[in-house]
């Protein structure tokens, strides 16, 4: 029994450096298993495990054109990742902490400017 996510799934696809180069080299278009072969210095059977791991997690889907199987990207699975990380980076809150701080400051300052313009009776100090 599996308990990976799909994100997990998504994230170790990523892991590898020669999975990100095959899926920056998808970005641009389709390509055939044997191009995206000759663009890297490990065999071809090394190649088409990675590019097995890219289709199982779901990042790259592929079609069998006449002889030629063709790779192209599907970014849709990047989606539950990228929202993840998003999550992850900003810090939880705190962008209306920081509006709270702000309301506060601008009340502040007004008060202060209306209680140092009120006209002050004679004898009186500030």
């Amino acid at each position: 029994m599996s308990y990976a996510l799909p994100v997990d799934e998504v994230a170790a696809a990523i892991a590898d450096p020669i999975r990100r180069s095959i899926l920056e080299l998808l970005r641009d278009g389709d390509l055939p298993a044997g191009e995206i072969a000759d663009r890297f210095p490990v065999s071809r059977p090394a190649v088409s495990r990675h590019l097995r791991v890219l289709r199982e997690s779901g990042l790259v889907h592929s079609e069998l054109v006449g002889r030629q199987r063709r790779y192209r990207l599907d970014t849709d699975r990047l989606t539950e990742l990228v929202d993840w990380l998003t999550r992850l980076r900003g810090p939880h809150g705190w962008a209306q902490r920081l509006d709270a701080l702000e309301t506060e400051v601008h009340r502040t300052r007004r008060e202060r400017h209306t209680r140092d313009a009120a006209p002050r009776a004679v004898g009186e100090t500030a």
